[in-house]
């Protein structure tokens, strides 16, 4: 358990007519794909802070009694680096309360909880910072480090504002955070880049901010907005106020929560993630030509786009895969092993579909090949006659410092091999990549707008070029990230 760090979905709500507790589960099940490893929330009565944090998923919540309060924070977590808990340490209530968020600190403010999506890249530095201010840090996350920095900054200015943007001068990389106070504020903010999605809605008793539109949409909530980068939003006694902390000199918005990791019925940034991906669909069917008896999605992120290849070329779209529901999503499961295991339960070919057939497997991304290379096999010995891979994602090549579960070049399959190659490796008869102007072009903004290091090796932030510079031609012998190496 030590070694864990987290990157996932949060939430913060306010209820002015009844326990919020609800609320928030609500929310945290419609992220859960965010984070499958723990989920915890806070909520404050006015007197006293309550507390549930447990290892796994959401929906094993449901006795909300001793969560009472009309104020609360959520979140759900998957690691990026190290093993999940084994059936002992589950029941260690030490380990769950370390590194199961949300952190909590009994001063100042009457007490602070909070948590946050993203990864800090200078995390040791700020440890090493906090440690020889005398704070005491129970855990390695990057959240309990951005909880003490924040605690750190208050106890010298005595002002939220003023802490908060002190805080984020210290801060790089990615954060959206969510905190809860004993003198009843519910607190949110934004990294200046934007790296993380945060947006912000309310309805006629309930206020709340999250991950993404799909957490309020759940609640009720329909009128929703981005929290910028940079914001700063307090709720407190049903009422909020919205403020711009620190200038947003550069946005930075992750083009990986487009292509795969949100859901696609959310909005993100002002922009239809389901749309986007038919773009992606489209832009590929505008690059390569199509020679297929039926176009076949890899469930469930590849659906719109394999419908949008439809849309232009014509070749109809199929069910050749049917997922297990039970089965947990295979990218953000945090061992090598868990991974490679889980495929061969989690998804089975119809084989009326694909047998004889030419087929089209569509995918968002290829990160390390093992799940392409077992899913082209599978296909394969159900009878498919060529499969062809296109992927709506252009190759991988660089490690994510903002955090998306890439820690090194080493594991990154197209930062070692050329496309031929990785389509001998996974098996495919052909493969297609997206390309980088078809990929801005389906989700909309500028390129410079969007973070892309991961397909570029060019970084929005200082310190993680700097890092990737130096270690790209190094060969490490395990899977470590790059900036939790110690100088």
């Amino acid at each position: 358990m030590k070694d864990l760090k987290e990157s996932c979905g949060v939430i913060g709500a306010a209820n002015k007519s009844g326990d919020v507790a609800s609320n928030i589960w609500l929310a945290l099940l419609a992220l859960q794909h965010r984070g499958q490893e723990s989920n915890g929330i806070f909520t404050f009565d006015g007197d006293t802070f309550h507390q549930r944090k447990e290892l796994g998923l959401v929906s094993a919540l449901e006795n909300f009694s001793r969560l009472a309060g009309r104020i609360g924070i959520g979140h759900v977590r998957y690691s990026t680096v190290g093993r999940p808990a084994d059936k002992d340490t589950s029941k260690d209530l030490v380990a769950i309360d370390n590194f199961a968020q949300p952190f909590f600190v009994d001063f100042p403010k009457k007490g602070m909880a909070l948590c946050h999506n993203g990864n800090l890249v200078n995390n040791i530095a700020l440890s090493k910072i906090l440690l020889s201010n005398g704070m005491f840090l129970s855990s390695q996350s990057d959240s309990e480090v951005i909880l003490k920095t924040l605690v750190h900054e208050f106890m010298q200015t005595r002002d939220i504002e003023t802490s908060v943007k002190n805080c984020m001068a210290k801060l790089e990389g990615a954060y959206s955070v969510t905190a809860l106070t004993g003198e009843g504020e519910v607190i949110a903010f934004r990294d200046p880049n934007g790296f993380r999605p945060l947006c912000f809605g309310e309805n006629e008793n309930l206020t709340m901010v999250g991950s993404e539109s799909v957490a309020l949409n759940v609640n009720d909530i329909d009128k929703i907005t981005d929290v910028k980068p940079g914001e700063m939003i307090i709720t407190e006694d049903g009422k909020s106020w919205i403020k711009q902390i620190v200038p947003c000199e550069r946005k930075a918005h992750c083009m990986f929560e487009y292509v795969y990791f949100s859901r696609p019925d959310s909005v993100l940034n002002g922009k239809d993630v389901y749309s986007i991906r038919i773009n992606l669909g489209k832009n590929l069917a505008e690059t390569y030509e199509i020679d297929a008896d039926v176009i076949v999605p890899v469930p469930d992120t590849a659906r719109p786009a394999a419908e949008g290849i439809s849309r232009e070329t014509g070749v109809y779209v199929a069910e050749g895969l049917i997922k297990n529901r039970y089965i947990g999503r295979t990218f953000i499961m945090p061992e090598q092993r868990t991974r490679d295991d889980s495929v061969n339960v989690k998804l089975n070919p119809v084989r009326s579909v694909l047998k004889d057939k030419k087929v089209v497997l569509v995918d968002d991304s290829i990160v390390r090949g093992t799940t392409s290379r077992k899913i082209v096999n599978l296909l394969k010995r159900a009878g498919a006659r060529e499969v062809d891979v296109w992927i709506t994602c252009p190759p991988i090549i660089s490690p994510c410092f903002y955090g998306i579960d890439i820690a090194t070049h080493g594991e990154l399959i197209a930062a070692n091999q050329k496309i031929p190659e990785i389509a001998k490796t996974i098996g495919a008869d052909k493969l297609c990549y997206q390309t980088l102007p078809g990929l801005v072009d389906a989700i909309g903004f500028e390129p410079e707008e969007l973070c892309l290091a991961c397909l570029t090796g060019s970084y929005p932030t200082p310190l993680a070029q700097k890092i990737a510079d130096e270690m790209k031609e190094k060969r490490l012998k395990e899977r470590v990230r790059y900036w939790e190496m110690n100088p």
